[in-house]
Order: C-alpha cells, then sequence, then structure tokens
C-alpha cells in the first residue's frame, strides 16, 4: 500500500519487474493513467501544465500515475515489452494501491494496452477513456490511416539522431513549436523516460500492434477524446468509437497530442462529466495582493550577432539557473517565463525589489543587461498562472523601463517605507491600456554608478499624488 502520497513507489510485477508509480488524491474513484511513448512520474511534474492536469483530476478522483517498463523510473528492460506484459504492469500497480476497480485513461501509445486490459479484466476494469489513441498503427489495405512504412523508417532512423533534442515538441505540441523553453523540457524528458535503442525497439513493437479484432469484446463504458487536428489523425478515434460497443467519441478543438498542452479544460470538463457525471465549467478563482515583477533581457538579438547562437544559448541557460535561484532565494514563485525574461510573484514587495536588483547586478556579471519592472495589487490566481488588472500594470512599467533600470510603481515604493531601499524619481507617466496617469520610481543605482542628470532622491514613506 502507498505510505506517502506524493512519493515514488514501486509496485513488483509477476516476472519481477519494479514499477515506478504515484497516487494523488483521495477522491471516491480510482483513475489510472497508461502514459504514451514517453514518461517520468516525477519529472513531469515540473511541468505547470501536467502539474495542473493532475492536480484538476486529482480533485475529483484518486489518480495513478505510472512509468511503464523500460520508461523513466521503472526497470529497464531488453527490447520491447509486449502488450500482454503492460498489462502486467498495470494489474501489478492497481494491486499495490488496492484497487479493486478503476478507470483506465488510455493515452497514445498507451491506449492499446487499456484496450486489451479492459477486455481481458472487465471486473477490474470500471470505465476507459481513450485519448489521441488508436486500435492499429501501422497503415493497412482496410486501415489507411496508420503510420507509413517511410515514417517508421523515419522515427527509428533521421528522427533518434535528434532525441533527447526535444524532437517530439514540434510532432506532438505545434502550439509550443519554437518556444526554447518548453523544447528543452522536452528534451530532458525524451532523456529521462528511454534511450534512443529503447526508443526505436517502441517505434518496432508499435509497428505490430491491432486491437482491432477486440473492439467489440470491450463492454464498458469508453469515452474517445481527439483534438481535431491531431496529428496521429482523428480517423483512428472515429474508427475506435464506431467499434467499441459502449463508446461515446468527442472531438475537441486544437492540434497538440498531449491532453495538458493547448485547451486542457476542454479535456478535462469532458473526463469530469463522464466519471462523476458533473462538468466543472468555471476556473476556481482566488485573489490576493501580491508584488508582480517582469523581467527581459535588452537587446538580445544583437547580442546573439555578436556571441553567436551556440554561446548565446549557453547564456540563457546561465541566466535561467541564476533568475530561479534568486526567485527561490527571495521566497518567490515564478509564473511563467515570457521570451528573454520572466514573470514571477512575491507576497512581500521588498523581497520583491531585491530579487530585482539582484537580477539586474548578477546579469550584469554575466555581460547580459536587464530591465525590470514591478507592481503591488491584487491578482487572480487560476492555477498557475495570474492575472488581472496588477500584473498588466507591472507589464508596463516594465516596457517603459530603460536598460539597466528596476523601475517601479507609487505602490511598490509606499509598502517600502523603512526598508532602507532608496529610489529616483522617473516621473509621472501614462500606461497603454489603463486609466491615470502613475508615478514610476527607479530602484537607486549602487553608490559608484554615475547618476543622472534628472534623478532625484526620493526617501521611502513619501507620500505621492497619484494612483
Amino acid at each position: 500500500m502507498v505510505r506517502d502520497r506524493a512519493a515514488t513507489r514501486y509496485a513488483r510485477t509477476v516476472d519481477g519487474l519494479d514499477i515506478a508509480f504515484q497516487v494523488h488524491g483521495d477522491g471516491p474513484r480510482d483513475l489510472l493513467v497508461v502514459p504514451g511513448l514517453v514518461s517520468h512520474v516525477e519529472f513531469l511534474q515540473q511541468h505547470k501544465g501536467f502539474r495542473r492536469f493532475l492536480e484538476r483530476l486529482s480533485s475529483f478522483a484518486r489518480v495513478i500515475v505510472f512509468d511503464k517498463r523500460g520508461n523513466g523510473l521503472s526497470d529497464r528492460v531488453t527490447g520491447a515489452p509486449t502488450l500482454e506484459e503492460r498489462a502486467d504492469d498495470a494489474r501489478a500497480v492497481l494491486d499495490a494501491v488496492g484497487s479493486d476497480t478503476a478507470t483506465l485513461l488510455g493515452a497514445s501509445e498507451g491506449g492499446p494496452m487499456t484496450i486489451l486490459f479492459a477486455a481481458t479484466y472487465p471486473t477490474r476494469c470500471s470505465a476507459l477513456i481513450l485519448w489521441g489513441t488508436f486500435a492499429r498503427f501501422m497503415q493497412a489495405p482496410d486501415d489507411p490511416f496508420g503510420t507509413t512504412p517511410e515514417m517508421l523508417e523515419y522515427l527509428c532512423g533521421p528522427a533518434l539522431e535528434q532525441w533527447g533534442e526535444g524532437v517530439g515538441l514540434a510532432w506532438f505540441c505545434p502550439s509550443l513549436d519554437g518556444d526554447d523553453e518548453e523544447r528543452r523540457f522536452q528534451g530532458q524528458l525524451e532523456r529521462l523516460s528511454a534511450t534512443p535503442a529503447t526508443v526505436e525497439s517502441l517505434w518496432r513493437m508499435n509497428a505490430s500492434i491491432d486491437v482491432r479484432d477486440i473492439l467489440p469484446s470491450v463492454q464498458t463504458e469508453t469515452l474517445v477524446l481527439y483534438r481535431k487536428r491531431d496529428p496521429t489523425n482523428i480517423k483512428r478515434g472515429r474508427h475506435l468509437a464506431a467499434n467499441i460497443p459502449n463508446a461515446r467519441m468527442v472531438e475537441l478543438e486544437g492540434a497538440d497530442h498531449y491532453p495538458w498542452i493547448g485547451d486542457a479544460n476542454s479535456v478535462l470538463d469532458e473526463i469530469e462529466e463522464f466519471l462523476t457525471g458533473q462538468r466543472h465549467d468555471e476556473l476556481d478563482v482566488d485573489r490576493v495582493l501580491a508584488t508582480v515583477v517582469f523581467t527581459d533581457l535588452v537587446g538580445s538579438t544583437s547580442s546573439v550577432d555578436q556571441v553567436g547562437d551556440r554561446r548565446w544559448r549557453h547564456l540563457l541557460d546561465d541566466h535561467d539557473v541564476m533568475v530561479d535561484r534568486l526567485i527561490e532565494r527571495f521566497r518567490g514563485r515564478k509564473v511563467k517565463s515570457t521570451g528573454d525574461g520572466v514573470l514571477a510573484m512575491f507576497d512581500g514587495p521588498g523581497r520583491a525589489v531585491r530579487f530585482a536588483v539582484a537580477v539586474r547586478d548578477g546579469l550584469s556579471g554575466l555581460g547580459l543587461t536587464t530591465r525590470l519592472g514591478i507592481h503591488a495589487g491584487e491578482v487572480e490566481l487560476r492555477g498557475d498562472d495570474i492575472s488581472g488588472i496588477a500584473v498588466h500594470l507591472a507589464q508596463r512599467v516594465e516596457s517603459l523601463a530603460r536598460p539597466g533600470d528596476v523601475l517601479v510603481s507609487r505602490t511598490v515604493v509606499d509598502l517600502v517605507a523603512g526598508s532602507g531601499i532608496t529610489f529616483n524619481d522617473a516621473g509621472d507617466h501614462e500606461l497603454k491600456g489603463i486609466d491615470g496617469t502613475w508615478q514610476l520610481f527607479s530602484v537607486q543605482p549602487p553608490h559608484n554608478a554615475t547618476p543622472r542628470p534628472f534623478d532625484r532622491d526620493v526617501p521611502t514613506g513619501r507620500t505621492a499624488a497619484g494612483p
């Protein structure tokens, strides 16, 4: 049994392998998530989209996630496992958590195994959810929607030369193609999930998958979900829904193959309604007072021209490590990356200002120039994201900052009164899309910096007119 539901545990299979799994939530029904080609039960949770997806599932179910044999934290194997062996993995995990019956959610490559499991162990599969998956992997005369032999050889050859570099992002998450941070994450996920040799064996094992003949034997209620422009071809999902007796299909907008990317809420709404009979139509919104910080690198295009692409990528990696470390040091939270910068929030304005100064000075030591904008106000918490006028205002403040500036609103100056932080009056400004005139201030530069003629020292705590 699971002792710590946030921890990774191991289930022993009938053939002596250890399968890594985690349990999240304690809802009235069990939901076993069967992953696709890549998985890592711990690393995936570093992705805010996956983490938010898992949190929503665990709000109405006890969610069990695991790495199949050969993947992630589970035992590595020689060659590719069969569907029967993978079904043994699922059964071992369910036994380990004391689950007599569960809904199985089979995603992508994990779908055929869940179909086999549902047909073979109907008393242990209370319902079946199939996401972006198929009954047959390869193209056939009577199934023209599968993978072509040419594509299979590409997947097993040239594509694997880029395995570990985020090659899957462009294929499976087209909405994120071009996002360097997402590509780095995908690359690390690929490396942690499986080696190129293992992936090749999995692709070739997939080539033999064909569970079309057992579709009529699946008697459990089934929900088939597919995005309309999913690169794996929605017609495969329509075939499943037409041949599983108690199946219903929902076609969703979008093109991303990972369900937690893109409009994840639509996916979650369908799953929740299928399992509970109720739809969670509105996001839970909480309002809190927070200090919002936007950072942005200055002159990144010219810097790339000067140092070259390779050196610039290394500098960006150093930038990310430093900023993340400073966010942790000053007890903030990184909300998201914004291209050449980040959006972060803090529960104290003094820590936010000191964080911004540390970022400016630390990146200067790397030869990078940044500008930062800060505002304190009420924000709306939406999962891992934030929104509201305070966010927009901080972004507008950052856009007015000059290279090397930490620019803040009057609100921040008033809130840090007595902190010892000194500011320079940067004048009154109109902020695009925001009513009124806003008095802005820059954090006073170090004592050895050359003062600018229009900067005027303003001690904290001084009352000023304006919002």
